[in-house]
């Protein structure tokens, strides 16, 4: 009785944790997710292992069926040594999204390939070309990460592993060549999403909460 009575008080606590989140995933099918911009000989997204997978021979923006204005979104990922992807948040469905939206990038920036030629505001968790994260927090290449977005207003803040790398408020950015750039800095809703191109990342565990 008494360990069914911890593994009881432990489902409770996860419940907690993530009470009022909703899971974007199934773990098994594509289902609540559309697929643009795919080259039509790339595989684009698959799911294997109970992860979304973005393979080497795929990519394309695999974007949410539903808009989302405010919310934090919960998720965890692996990268391939050099991994590459991003995150897109208020996303249109068109343009590029690193411009057209927001892109929160998803890189293994510490990888040699990287080496002097992106600059900080393209390292990991960045609000890509914009604002730059702190280069601390993401595990090595292989292993899985936890990382929470939580978007609120001109507020975007990102966690990884338990550290904010990520503390931005958009209103900040005044120069109008940026925002002539990234019109996408001042949308207020639209798709969440994974931007692949032909790198190995995995995501699992997806889910959202909408603030209001």
């Amino acid at each position: 009785m008494r360990i069914a009575s911890l593994l009881l008080m432990a489902a409770s606590a996860a419940f907690c944790v993530d009470k009022g989140f909703t899971p974007l995933f199934d773990g098994k099918t594509l289902n609540g997710w559309t697929l643009l911009n795919k080259n039509p000989k790339d595989r684009g997204y698959i799911v294997e292992n109970g992860s979304i997978v973005c393979p080497l021979d795929g990519g394309g923006n695999l974007l949410t069926e539903k808009d989302y204005a405010n919310f934090v979104l919960r998720f965890e990922f692996k990268m391939e040594p050099g991994g590459n992807n991003g995150i897109g948040i208020r996303a249109p469905l068109s343009g590029d999204i690193a411009y057209s939206g927001m892109e929160i990038q998803v890189l293994d920036h510490g990888h040699e390939k990287y080496k002097g030629k992106i600059k900080p505001a393209q390292f990991h968790g960045s609000v890509y070309d914009v604002i730059a994260a702190k280069d601390e927090g993401l595990k090595p290449a292989g292993q899985w990460n936890s990382e929470e977005i939580a978007a609120n207003g001109s507020k975007i803040k990102v966690t990884l592993n338990g550290k904010v790398i990520l503390d931005a408020d958009l209103s900040s950015v005044t120069d109008e060549a940026i925002h002539k750039k990234h019109p996408g800095l001042r949308r207020t809703t639209g798709r969440i999403g994974f931007l692949g191109h032909h790198s190995l990342v995995e995501f699992r565990n997806i889910r959202v909460k909408e603030l209001k």
